[in-house]
């Protein structure tokens, strides 16, 4: 069955519908990529794994169990609203977390120092939250989310207001973590760090999922119809495609997504006579490519996608 199973499960607040019959197992031992536009479902389902919210219709299990307060016990989450005490310190609120948690004083004091180290916080200890900044207190509050050794992580973006530094250190630790048989599931706007993280995904829109699936298997159903094109010269010959898509498109680099059918010998002539060409690479599109054609239109010409 999974570690968590969510079948047919729906919420509604008021007339609006947050989640419509969403259906979905996470395996034990891997990360899990919740995506969507903002407003897709995606924290609301978040909640009612977290059993924050109870679900109108359907059923969640964690580990077998419908959840429950006893099924939060088994995770470790952090919100995407940051919920420190400012006017804690540092140590004493991670303290304080970890023995809500079930933890032991000593074993909850090792943990921290361990963690604080490894996110060179260690000096930190003894400052008020309201001292730190954002990506100071986003540091604290992901070691409060993993201090206490859950088998579960549930992270709601959590890569929201880090540098590039410290995001490749919480990319690092999350995947030890999975080294470690931990499960994971996180949503996040950053579709790179999905592709580099995640084993599966799961797209949500207006409520509903519609695209999931092992990240490799999504990405090979949609086919090499994307090309990565890097050249030297004036660019404006892209403006001239017809029957493509344009993506992260700069002064010398162009992700060109194929539709119906276009010809690529054509693309490569015309890019040819206007301009030296580096690279001309036939690609799987990117996740940011599939997510905009699964949650968007096909517009064919790349100045209608912005």
């Amino acid at each position: 069955m999974g570690i968590i199973h969510l079948d047919e499960v729906s919420k509604a607040f008021g007339k609006n519908k947050a989640v419509s019959d969403v259906s979905f197992t996470i395996e034990k031992g891997r990360i899990f990529g919740l995506l969507g536009p903002n407003g897709a479902g995606k924290t609301t389902t978040i909640r009612m794994i977290n059993n924050i919210l109870a679900p109108d219709t359907g059923t969640i299990t964690i580990n077998g169990q419908i959840a429950s307060p006893l099924t939060q016990k088994m995770i470790g989450y952090m919100p995407e609203e940051r919920g420190l005490y400012k006017k804690m310190k540092v140590g004493e609120q991670l303290l304080y977390l970890t023995q809500l948690k079930g933890m032991d004083i000593k074993a909850a004091k090792k943990s921290i120092n361990f963690w604080l180290d490894r996110f060179g916080a260690s000096d930190w200890k003894k400052k008020e939250v309201s001292e730190l900044s954002k990506g100071m207190s986003q540091k604290i509050q992901f070691i409060a989310t993993i201090a206490h050794d859950p088998d579960i992580y549930i992270f709601d973006e959590p890569f929201s207001g880090l540098d590039p530094i410290n995001s490749e250190t919480l990319k690092e630790v999350i995947i030890d973590l999975r080294s470690q048989g931990k499960t994971i599931l996180f949503s996040t706007h950053r579709m790179e760090q999905v592709e580099q993280m995640c084993d599966d995904i799961c797209l949500f829109n207006n409520g509903k999922t519609v695209l999931q699936g092992d990240l490799r298997e999504v990405k090979a159903s949609f086919g090499k119809n994307t090309i990565n094109l890097e050249f030297e010269g004036d660019g404006s010959f892209l403006d001239k495609l017809e029957g493509v898509r344009i993506n992260n498109r700069s002064t010398n680099f162009a992700e060109i997504r194929v539709l119906n059918g276009q010809n690529m010998q054509e693309i490569l002539h015309l890019a040819i006579d206007h301009a030296e060409i580096h690279k001309f690479e036939r690609v799987q599109p990117s996740l940011n490519e599939i997510f905009i054609s699964t949650v968007g239109e096909d517009n064919l010409k790349n100045e209608e996608v912005a």
